[in-house]
């Protein structure tokens, strides 16, 4: 796992290599500029001024000397504050350039996680989508990325000018007077653990909050989809409380980081400010005594914070590093998921025979089959219609046609050819599936119709929604055609939503038609007005019908009766009807219905 985030952040940070290195001259440069600083006022006091050595390489004293040397200097110290100006202005200038570096570079880096993200779960297996949590993958495509990115545009060049400053501190407060330097380290080692022992407890800790943001994410997301749910069932009290708990634990979980990060930035700044004032008093105690020069105090006192200052935020680097690292698995997770497998000697044959389940047994779950050992045939450019219990297999028959699942025993065939050898996407292309519970998007009627097929015509538009019955309610929108969607269909009723997704499906001229319980919300009347459409346009189209009402089913070429996830009847209407079997009982039932509906009818027109 550990090796995979590896090569994952070496990926991102080679594919944005240019941007990196421009990052790492500048953070380069800008330290040495910070360095350059306080040496050149120590150079000002002690050898301009004083006539102590100097501290300079031999060329720059080279070039000082043939000024007028350090008499020079001392008459024109302008020349100096222009200097330290100039390295001002030249430090801000690099660390522009290093923030706008590393700014593009994790912003890229952040566009190909999301990107690469979002491609990825469009082609994982449907199996995969149907156990998923919608909010935690909305989690870790946007709150996961985000944290990786801010480590990259933010504490990657942090590492390096924390190494950079650590080392040239140490170089230069030995280089001055080792005795001090030794003093300026007694508080090092107890740095460096604490924040050790600090990225230790964040990554832990972030990991835990960062999981309970997920669950927050996802109840949230659960709650705004189901929102006609939950108001027509009065549960508004109940998911305010289910909220809150998720909350709260969010809450608690992250306010413990929080805390960690307090007592971090607390205690470091304890040990730094112990540490300072050691370096200060020992440089004090040793300029009193004369064994270093007023320069060498201004080095000491300038590097020491220049050596604690990024120690400490070597806690900081190392707990970003760790969400980094944490949210960087997250993404992982996603990303070594199995893709549905490449098919490149996949066929893509004509699909107009007939469809053929060959003693196939499916389960969603092992050891629970829900299809056991069945066959039938549904022969091309008829109309099927299945009946069957809930749970009894009817979904299951449509998506194993779409390779939405894989049969685990048994074969299904079209047209003679096992679809396993068919191209997978070409078959979904040519079989259209309208479900029970269509998804409508947050677009107009016309743009929810026409998403399967972006150039159709204002005349396909319009025959598709007639003959899918949805033609009248459409005009009688406010904007007609234009009329906003709600988000999933929220501000149709559920025969107008029907309607829709038939007419989204009827747009194309599929070989394969499949309607899974996709006419229960309609009334009667619309329901025959759908089927008659239907008849006219599936003269070459196999049409699949999974419905509970008999007059849907008896106008049906062929009819499947399923129970328990197997084929108990199959024939017409007309013979069906005279079999002991469940057919013949829902029909008996169904017309005993109506007959005492149309009973208590003539009753109220009697009075």
């Amino acid at each position: 796992m550990q090796d995979r985030k590896t090569r994952l952040m070496g990926r991102l940070i080679r594919e944005n290599k240019g941007h990196f290195l421009a990052a790492l001259v500048c953070t380069v440069f800008t330290v040495i500029i910070e360095f350059i600083t306080p040496i050149l006022l120590a150079e000002t006091l002690d050898y301009y001024l004083q006539g102590k050595p100097s501290r300079m390489p031999g060329f720059v004293n080279a070039w000082i000397d043939s000024l007028g040397g350090p008499a020079f200097m001392a008459r024109n110290l302008w020349m100096v504050g222009l200097a330290l100006v100039g390295l001002n202005l030249l430090s801000g200038v690099f660390s522009f350039g290093k923030g706008r570096a590393q700014s593009v570079a994790g912003e890229n880096v952040s566009l190909t996680l999301r990107e690469q993200l979002y491609s990825h779960i469009q082609k994982l297996p449907f199996s995969y989508h149907v156990k998923a949590e919608t909010g935690d993958l909305v989690q870790r495509c946007t709150s996961d990325v985000e944290t990786v990115r801010r480590f990259l545009s933010m504490q990657l060049m942090q590492v390096v000018n924390a190494v950079m400053m650590i080392a040239f501190a140490l170089f230069y407060l030995f280089r001055e007077n080792v005795k001090i330097a030794w003093i300026s380290m007694v508080m090092l080692p107890g740095l460096f653990l604490f924040a050790f022992l600090f990225f230790k407890w964040v990554v832990k800790n972030f990991r835990l909050s960062d999981e309970a943001e997920g669950k927050m994410s996802a109840v949230l997301q659960e709650n705004l989809t189901g929102v006609r749910v939950v108001r027509a069932f009065g549960q508004q009290e109940y998911e305010v409380e289910k909220f809150e708990k998720v909350s709260s634990d969010f809450r608690k979980k992250t306010f413990k980081l929080c805390n960690l990060l307090a007592v971090y930035w607390a205690t470091s700044d304890l040990l730094s400010m112990v540490q300072s004032m050691l370096t200060l008093l020992a440089c004090v105690y040793f300029a009193i005594r004369g064994e270093i020069t007023v320069g060498t105090l201004i080095i000491f006192t300038s590097y020491i914070w220049k050596l604690l200052f990024p120690i400490r935020q070597l806690g900081r680097i190392l707990s970003d590093a760790g969400k980094s690292s944490v949210a960087l698995g997250r993404i992982d997770e996603i990303l070594r998921l199995p893709e549905e497998p490449a098919e490149p000697d996949a066929i893509k044959p004509s699909l107009k025979g007939d469809i053929v389940f060959d003693h196939v047994t499916f389960a969603y779950d092992e050891g629970r089959d829900v299809l056991k050992d069945m066959s039938f045939t549904i022969p091309a450019g008829k109309t099927v219609a299945i009946l069957g219990a809930t749970g009894s297999g009817k979904s299951s028959v449509v998506h194993l046609i779409q390779r939405l699942f894989e049969p685990q025993k048994g074969e299904i065939r079209i047209g003679g050819t096992d679809i396993q050898k068919i191209d997978r996407y070409y078959l979904r292309s040519r079989v259209g599936l309208v479900l029970q519970e269509p998804f409508l998007y947050s677009k107009t009627l016309r743009e929810n119709v026409a998403i399967a097929a972006k150039n159709a015509t204002g005349e396909q538009i319009d025959r598709a929604v007639t003959d899918a019955a949805a033609k009248e309610f459409i005009l009688g929108s406010d904007k007609g055609f234009d009329t906003l969607v709600g988000e999933r269909g929220v501000t149709l009723s559920g025969g107008q939503k029907q309607r829709e997704a038939i007419a989204r499906t009827l747009i194309k001229d599929y070989d394969i038609q499949s309607f899974d319980d996709s006419l229960s919300a309609v009334d009667t009347e619309t329901d025959a007005m759908i089927r008659a459409a239907l008849k006219k346009r599936s003269r070459d189209t196999t049409t699949i019908i999974i419905s509970h009402r008999i007059v849907t089913l008896s106008q049906a070429d062929w009819i499947l009766v399923i129970e328990d996830g197997r084929v108990a009847q199959q024939g017409t209407h007309d013979e069906l009807i005279h079999q002991d079997g469940l057919y013949a009982r829902i029909f008996n039932i169904q017309s005993a219905l109506e007959e005492e509906f149309k009973e208590e009818n003539k009753g109220y027109a009697t009075v």
